[in-house]
């Protein structure tokens, strides 16, 4: 059963969050906001924060110099995942990915559905891992992000969460470029 184990330290993650949006600015950008307070309120340390437009280049180009960046841990994106023509963060960031994250989509869609029924199939939400980086692509709604963060993110971010967590295993995810790629 999933648990806080006190003994152990709380371990703060630097976590960038991007938002993508041809409307929002920082000013007005709630969803972006929504992540940043709760990164914070968790005691995480909020690395990075930007917004670019629904661009294919430049989401994957600003995801990549995040995972690049030896000051960034996760990167969380918030918005692009519908099915009108601007959204394509999924399009920009799955090819990119070393591994797939399928149970984040998974488990954020069981998540969603009990909050918007049929809604969830909406978005497609997914994560994976980029440069030894957890990326997480959610939606751009701050229910949303909600939703993930406290459902998913919160505790898998946290070391003291048991069984397991995400924390635990960030410094082997790059054991493959240590010793030589494996297929």
């Amino acid at each position: 059963m999933a648990r806080i184990d006190e003994t152990r330290p709380f371990i703060p993650v630097r976590i960038a969050v991007l938002t993508v949006s041809d409307t929002r600015s920082l000013a007005d950008d709630k969803s972006g906001q929504t992540l940043a307070d709760r990164i914070a309120e968790a005691g995480h340390i909020l690395a990075a924060r930007d917004i670019v437009t629904d661009d294919r280049d430049k989401i994957r180009g600003t995801v990549l110099a995040w995972s690049q960046d030896k000051d960034i841990d996760v990167v969380i994106t918030t918005g692009g995942t519908g099915f009108t023509g601007r959204d394509v963060t999924p399009e920009a960031l799955e090819p990119i990915f070393e591994k797939r994250m399928d149970g984040f989509s998974e488990v954020f869609h069981r998540i969603s559905y009990d909050k918007i029924g049929t809604s969830t199939i909406q978005s497609r939400a997914t994560g994976g891992v980029v440069n030894a980086t957890f990326v997480f692509v959610l939606p751009g709604s701050p229910g949303a992000c909600k939703d993930a963060w406290d459902g998913i993110l919160k505790p898998q971010l946290d070391y003291r969460h048991m069984p397991c967590n995400f924390v635990e295993i960030m410094p082997r995810l790059d054991e493959h470029l240590r010793r030589g790629k494996t297929g």
